[in-house]
């Protein structure tokens, strides 16, 4: 197994993120890309995708030419979709969460997120925010399908702010904002910084973590697939609809046995 190396330990220890470069190939990213739009289009085509879920992109939704222009995330890509699953299960990816959430872990979440030009970003908030679990520290895994710059909206993070409890969230008040977006307005953010990613680099962050996204201001997408992963055992105190759906990833050899 090769996890995290002591100076990415110290900086997850130290900051609440970590960044790997180049952990997804090029042709995993354009895959990614590839069959997120499909997916759009199979949905605009009236195909009932199943499990995955399509929610629309408000901010971009009146201007669309294609179908994937107006959509602004897919959920629940990792049980099975035949792109996305397997990514989750990646072993370059499984060993460097192994060292943050132990020897056994699930995948409960994942979305793929288009960022279409005119797109809002997502304001300040908490992960943990949205996710009633016991224990309440889980792990982000942000992969940049695209290059994520300061141009199209990539994410910006507070370091450090993953060892703050979870603070208060009221209702992002934009217009054309999306659905179940919430935002922190009691915390200094002055400290704040850009992630700046090539293709293929992969984010680690805690979900106390503080982050938000910017609008793209540019002429193109700003692709990026995102899982969450929990300790196996969790209790997911979720009620009502929830797109969350435990899958497990990794086990103890002798458990899996």
């Amino acid at each position: 197994m090769v996890g995290l190396d002591r100076a990415e330990r110290e900086g997850w220890e130290r900051d609440g993120f970590v960044l790997l470069h180049g952990l997804a190939s090029a042709d995993v990213c354009k895959g990614m890309l590839a069959r997120a739009v499909s997916l759009a289009r199979e949905q605009a085509r009236g195909r009932d995708l199943g499990l995955p879920f399509v929610l629309p992109e408000p901010s971009t939704r009146d201007s669309a030419q294609q179908p994937e222009d107006a959509v602004g995330k897919i959920f629940r890509l990792h049980p099975d979709d035949p792109v996305f699953e397997p990514f989750s299960r990646m072993p370059a990816l499984l060993d460097p969460l192994e060292s943050l959430l132990g020897p056994a872990f699930d995948c409960f979440l994942s979305q793929f997120i288009f960022k279409n030009p005119g797109a809002l970003g997502q304001p300040w908030h908490q992960d943990s925010y949205y996710f009633p679990f016991e224990p309440d520290h889980q792990v982000g895994v942000w992969v940049a399908v695209t290059a994520a710059t300061l141009e199209n909206g990539p994410l910006w993070v507070l370091p450090g702010s993953h060892r703050e409890r979870v603070h208060e969230h009221v209702p992002d008040r934009r217009e054309h904002s999306q659905i179940g977006y919430m935002e922190i307005v009691d915390h200094d953010m002055s400290a704040a910084t850009p992630v700046l990613m090539d293709p293929g680099d992969v984010l680690l962050f805690d979900s106390h973590l503080m982050h938000r996204s910017t609008d793209n201001g540019s002429e193109g997408i700003r692709a990026a697939m995102v899982y969450h992963y929990s300790p196996a055992g969790t209790h997911d105190g979720s009620t009502g609809f929830t797109p969350n759906r435990w899958v497990p990833v990794r086990r103890p050899a002798a458990e899996a046995n």
